[in-house]
């Protein structure tokens, strides 16, 4: 299907990965992970040919199509949305353009136009044997959220998210035989999710998948590909079973190492912490079960570190915590809430969702007052102390102070040393915190804001995804570290295993204005809508 032999990549002394022989079968989907930095979408470009590999070579078996999602949002900008997704298909779309073009303006008399006519029809008719591309294009535009009055609209006039949907519905639209996919998750609400996650579940041929979504692997992938020491090493099975197995082989080491250690007091001990981090006790029963039957041999010692996250609250929530009425705010006449009412109790840690634009981030801007209401009020208890961390962390976190002098700038009383063990936590060494601000990448600047709310001992977190820029170890440490916190939580993620890491409310905008505020966790409703649209 596809191969590599001997592929090598360096960039000067640095080598990402060194020799890689192995081949992605027909039939398996392959869920694509490793550290941040590590190699990973390098690697998935020099499959596809966008990127010239140092050493060795990839094969493709003759005849078979590639697609790879694409990140150049900008790169259709004078197209309509059915004809980006078309594009996604070149050959169909040149033919059906030139075909177009020929009926406007050709000489039918003509024979070499009569004769082009007909070879581009047998083109069409090979690329789209059922002549029903509109048809498909239509349905995915659709299941995108994109209503049939847009789709002939200029690819301009949609954001940058939107925008990353429509490069998704082309590669989709294609049907390659082999599909790759570099955090395709990005910019989806939760119920697009689901339904990437059912398509790819149907993909016949091969597939190969980048994601810091856990939820989202364990749906889709079949096989696990860890890029780590260089090497990429296959374990079959999900996400959650290699992250089991890698570390069982951790701690058995670690055993190894301390003899005084009980090796199954902590093996039984990690799967506790594991299966806290989803709240489920059946999940802790499933993964049990993964446990008893994994193939350990399979998985070797990693390179990567987990961070230690701990939010820790300098004294308890009072009875009055945050309490919103008639809340409305519009942005140039577009009303995105209206007499909008909430009530936190002490207890709640609340998830936030809904799909993107329906002000969810609005929402925690004009509860950290960087934005003005038009009318209603917003107010804390007088126990609470937040600490917030918003979406933009990258345009936030700037300066070119080292790491522990931006954060001290905060709080000049914070002593030196507990925020180098902090920054130490988000796995950042004593060289690395040397290290400039503006010299961070997105990830080191969304670690840095993380460190920055550990030191502020706050006893509530506005959380504004979080899990955004992280891998997929960290943003399970950042589950588990919500799931034991002691104050207040209100998040907004569209990562519902960090959901059901923590939230025991859930509140949920809808597209109309209306809300649904459910007391429970995320599984109890989803359980809920589905039987709502049972009735």
């Amino acid at each position: 299907m596809l191969s590599t032999v001997n592929l090598t990549q360096r960039y000067g002394k640095r080598v990402l990965f060194d020799k890689i022989s192995m081949t992605l079968d027909v039939g398996k989907r392959y869920g694509f992970i490793g550290a941040n930095g590590a190699g990973k979408s390098t690697f998935m470009k020099i499959l596809a040919g966008e990127l010239e590999q140092s050493d060795g070579e990839v094969q493709l078996q003759s005849g078979l199509k590639l697609g790879m999602l694409s990140q150049n949002q900008y790169a259709f900008e004078e197209f309509t949305l059915s004809d980006a997704v078309l594009y996604g298909n070149k050959k169909l779309f040149d033919a059906q353009k030139e075909k177009e073009k020929l009926y406007m303006e050709g000489d039918f008399e003509d024979d070499a136009v009569n004769n082009r006519l007909g070879e581009l029809e047998m083109i069409c008719a090979d690329e789209d044997p059922t002549y029903e591309s509109d048809v498909k294009i239509e349905k995915l535009l659709q299941s995108l959220g994109f209503p049939s009055t847009q789709h002939s609209e200029l690819m301009s006039s949609l954001t940058g998210g939107d925008k990353f949907k429509i490069l998704l519905a082309q590669v989709l639209f294609l049907k390659p035989d082999v599909l790759l996919l570099d955090e395709p998750t990005n910019n989806l609400d939760m119920a697009t999710i689901s339904w990437l996650e059912n398509e790819l579940k149907r993909h016949e041929g091969t597939l190969m998948v980048i994601s810091h979504d856990r939820h989202f692997l364990n749906g889709v992938v079949t096989h696990i590909l860890d890029l780590d020491f260089q090497n990429i090493r296959e374990f079959k099975g999900s996400y959650d079973e290699w992250y089991i197995a890698a570390n069982l082989i951790a701690k058995q080491a670690e055993t190894d190492r301390a003899k005084g250690l009980k090796e199954k007091e902590e093996l039984e001990g990690f799967i506790r912490r594991f299966s806290a981090n989803a709240s489920k006790a059946k999940q802790a029963t499933s993964r049990q079960k993964q446990l008893d039957k994994l193939d350990v041999q399979a998985i070797q010692l990693s390179s990567r570190r987990d961070p230690s996250i701990m939010f820790k609250a300098h004294r308890e929530i009072g009875n009055e915590v945050l309490e919103i009425e008639n809340l409305s705010k519009s942005y140039d006449g577009n009303v995105v809430f209206e007499n909008f009412n909430l009530k936190v109790t002490p207890e709640d840690k609340i998830a936030l969702i809904g799909t993107n634009g329906v002000g969810k981030t609005t929402l925690l801007k004009l509860m950290m007052d960087e934005i003005q209401a038009d009318t209603g009020t917003i107010k804390w208890g007088q126990t609470i102390t937040y600490s917030y961390f918003p979406q933009n962390t990258t345009d936030k976190v700037v300066g070119d102070e080292i790491l522990a002098q931006w954060i001290q700038g905060f709080d000049p009383k914070w002593h030196i040393d507990d925020i180098r063990k902090t920054l130490g936590r988000m796995l950042f060494s004593g060289e690395e915190q040397k290290k400039k601000i503006d010299a961070c990448s997105g990830g080191e600047k969304h670690r840095v804001m993380m460190s920055k709310m550990m030191m502020d001992d706050a006893n509530f977190l506005v959380m504004d995804e979080p899990n955004n820029h992280l891998d997929l170890e960290a943003i399970v440490a950042v589950g588990e570290a919500l799931h034991n916190y002691k104050g207040g939580v209100i998040c907004v993620s569209h990562d519902r295993e960090l959901i059901d890491a923590f939230a025991n409310r859930i509140i949920q905008i809808n597209e109309d204005g209306t809300i649904i505020d459910f007391k429970g966790d995320y599984e109890s409703f989803v359980e809920q809508q589905k039987k709502k649209k049972l009735c």
